[in-house]
C-alpha cells in the first residue's frame, strides 16, 4: 500500500512539474511568435458543426504597429484604465464585482486585459474556480515575461469581435472594409462597444445602448491622452 501512494505522489509531482515546465515554456514561445488561434475559437467552431452550421471563422494576425492606435486606447478606455499601471490585476475593480456578485448582480470590469489575455490564449471560456485560479497564474506570467505592448497586441489580435470574427485586422475588414490601421476614432470605439457580447451587438446599425457606449468611449478617449509605451 505504502508503495502505491508512493508512486501516486511521484506521478503526482511529476504532473506538477510537467505544466509547469510546458505553461511557461508556452508564454515564452508566444512572447515572439503570433499566436495562431485560441481554444475560444476551436470551441466556437465545434458548437457550430455540432448545429449543423457553417464554420464562421475569420482571423489574421497583424503586428500592433498595423492596429490603429484608436483601437487600443478604445478597448484600455472600455476595458482596463489601469491596464499600463497595474500588474496584471486590478484588485479595486475585483472588489467592486465581487460586492455586487454577493447581491446576485454581475458588472463589467473584474477581469483586466491581461485576465482575458491570459484565458483567450490559454484557457477555455466557461467560468469556475479552476479556470479562474489558472487565469491568475497565467496573467501572472504574461505580466513577467511579456511587455504591456505584447499583451496588447496578444489581446487584440485573439479576442472575439463579431460572430466567427477575432483580432483587430479581421473586425476592421468585417465592419468598416479598411485595415485595421485606418480606424478612426469613431470606428475604433463602435468596435471596442461590443466587446462585452461581440456576438449579441453589432458595431453598424447598432442598438441605443451601444451608441451610448461609443459616445461614452469617445470621451474617454479624448481623456486618455498618447499611450505610455509610445511616449
Amino acid at each position: 500500500m505504502k508503495s502505491f501512494f508512493k508512486k501516486i505522489k511521484k506521478w503526482i509531482l511529476k504532473s506538477i512539474a510537467t505544466f509547469f515546465i510546458l505553461s511557461i515554456f508556452s508564454v515564452l514561445i508566444f512572447r515572439w511568435v503570433p499566436v495562431p488561434f485560441t481554444p475560444l475559437m476551436l470551441i466556437r467552431n465545434i458548437e457550430q458543426w455540432s448545429k449543423g452550421e457553417k464554420a464562421a471563422f475569420n482571423h489574421k494576425w497583424v503586428p500592433i504597429a498595423e492596429i490603429s492606435d484608436n483601437l487600443a486606447k478604445a478597448v484600455i478606455v472600455s476595458e482596463d484604465q489601469k491596464f499600463m499601471q497595474h500588474f496584471g490585476f486590478d484588485i479595486e475593480a475585483m472588489e467592486k464585482a465581487y460586492e455586487k456578485n454577493k447581491k446576485g448582480k454581475r458588472i463589467k470590469g473584474g477581469s483586466t486585459i491581461t485576465q482575458q489575455t491570459a484565458k483567450n490564449v490559454f484557457l477555455w471560456p466557461q467560468r469556475s474556480y479552476v479556470r479562474k485560479g489558472f487565469e491568475v497564474y497565467f496573467s501572472f506570467l504574461i505580466e513577467v515575461f511579456w511587455s504591456k505592448e505584447r499583451i496588447l497586441e496578444v489581446y487584440l489580435n485573439s479576442i472575439e469581435m463579431g460572430n466567427g470574427i477575432y483580432g483587430a485586422e479581421a473586425a476592421s475588414q468585417h465592419w468598416f472594409r479598411k485595415p485595421a490601421a485606418k480606424l478612426s476614432n469613431y470606428e475604433a470605439a463602435s468596435i471596442a462597444a461590443i466587446l462585452p457580447n461581440p456576438r449579441k451587438y453589432k458595431v453598424t446599425r447598432s442598438t441605443t445602448y451601444i451608441e451610448n457606449r461609443k459616445n461614452w468611449i469617445l470621451t474617454q478617449m479624448n481623456y486618455y491622452g498618447p499611450l505610455k509605451y509610445k511616449e
